[in-house]
């Protein structure tokens, strides 16, 4: 098991990428503290986890406030006393298909909000965790628009961002044991986003990028969390702030 009696955060653990995430790392032995804002289904994924043989325990959080970050990590260090490795996942675009001149400040600061501040946080309290043990694994969750995207300005922004600061704090985390990496992948089919966009529409899109993508088809969640695993693991102990492309050769 390749991360056997690892300790392992997962935030964003009700959605279909954390979620898978949470269950492989069980699945390798990682006891997982599962932790999002919908209750239910945080609640869910660890259910499956034990039933599947796993184990963990539940901690929800709003990543966009810094004091339920703080209250998170505080929960581990007395739960656990130490932590190995956090996969920042939560996130998502609140402002989507937005045009230049149509961009909304609150949308905006809400992407940055959920998904670049809140991974800085989460960050520092890990590296607050992991630095005097000599030992972490920091997985943060980008995606193939760091590299840019129309229509999607703040939420590419915050994605790269997001892959600045994991180049950052891998130069900074390196001399005490800890790596740091990204991940980026293109367009995963969870169910959150189809429900969102609706069968006929996520069909369209589906379609549309499946045929741009050399693989010919698009990511599964399960995809992105083998890559995660790769880099919590030690078969990735001398990586660090890289970003590792899940897009099946997209934009090659």
């Amino acid at each position: 098991m390749r991360l056997f009696e690892k300790i392992a955060l997962v935030t964003g653990a009700a959605g279909g990428i954390g979620s898978a995430v949470a269950l492989s790392f069980a699945g390798e032995g990682a006891f997982v503290i599962v932790s999002d804002i919908n209750a239910s289904g945080c609640a869910e994924t660890l259910e499956l986890l034990e039933r599947n043989g796993g184990s963990g325990i539940l901690v929800l959080a709003d990543v966009t406030k810094e004091e339920e970050i703080r209250a998170l990590y505080c929960h581990i260090q007395e739960r656990c006393g130490r932590l190995d490795i956090v996969v920042n996942i939560a996130g998502g675009d609140c402002e989507p298909a937005a045009d230049i001149d149509e961009i909304d400040y609150l949308k905006m600061s809400a992407n940055l909000d959920l998904n670049l501040k809140s991974c800085i946080i989460s960050c520092r309290e890990a590296a607050r965790l992991m630095k005097p043990q000599g030992y972490g694994k920091i997985v943060n969750m980008s995606s193939l628009v760091y590299r840019g995207s129309p229509n999607q300005f703040s939420y590419s922004a915050a994605k790269g961002g997001i892959y600045a600061f994991t180049r950052s704090l891998a130069l900074s985390l390196g001399r005490y044991g800890i790596t740091v990496n990204s991940l980026a992948p293109a367009l995963v089919e969870v169910p959150a986003f189809v429900a969102a966009l609706g069968i006929e529409r996520w069909e369209m899109l589906r379609k549309e990028c499946a045929q741009r993508y050399p693989l010919g088809r698009v990511a599964t969640p399960d995809d992105v969390a083998r890559c995660a695993l790769f880099l919590a693991s030690d078969d990735a102990a001398f990586i660090t702030g890289q970003i590792l492309e899940i897009s099946g050769g997209a934009r090659l």
